[in-house]
């Protein structure tokens, strides 16, 4: 598959993003991003949003595993390949075993996850197949975690949901590892 938009040249992303690719892709041990040096095109779009999914992850209240658990579940409901090998590498990192990336294929209802786990992954599921929360789920979130962690919640949901959607129509391919 060709990607729709190409990544970016030196010359296309500027030099402060074409070096932050570069520095990035020795964190993940792979080849500079894709998802930077595509995006990175769009210059100051990609510091705002960059500036926002930091703020989520790894920046946010949620533990970093249930984060990353709770990304890989929408890009694996999304089938989003590069969303989900980029967070099994940074998962890995996080304590997301392959056991637990196997059963994150199989979602909420595996066996083997913790309660608050399971929970976080059936919010995740009931949010990119329905776009909202039953009810019953939004009160079991509500007696586990505090505002600002249901909001945080959302967004991380959302915002991957919207990265993957991005991810797939331009046709971004998963990053090589080195």
């Amino acid at each position: 598959m060709t990607p729709r938009i190409a990544p970016g040249s030196r010359r296309d992303l500027g030099l402060p993003i074409w070096a932050f690719s570069r520095l990035a892709g020795r964190a993940t041990r792979t080849a500079p991003p894709a998802i930077f040096t595509t995006l990175g095109r769009g210059r100051g779009l990609f510091w705002g949003w960059l500036h926002f999914a930091g703020k989520l992850m790894p920046g946010g209240k949620l533990p970093r595993r249930e984060t990353e658990l709770v990304i890989l579940r929408v890009a694996a409901l999304r089938e989003c390949d590069y969303e989900f090998f980029h967070h099994v590498r940074l998962g890995r990192r996080a304590g997301v075993t392959a056991v637990d990336v196997g059963r994150v294929r199989l979602g909420s209802t595996a066996d083997g996850w913790s309660s608050s786990e399971r929970l976080l992954l059936k919010a995740a599921e009931e949010l990119v197949t329905t776009k909202d929360l039953s009810d019953p789920t939004w009160a079991e979130l509500g007696a586990s975690y505090d505002e600002r962690v249901l909001i945080e919640l959302l967004l991380l949901v959302g915002h991957y949901d919207m990265l993957a959607t991005t991810l797939l129509t331009l046709r971004v391919e998963p990053d090589p590892a080195r």
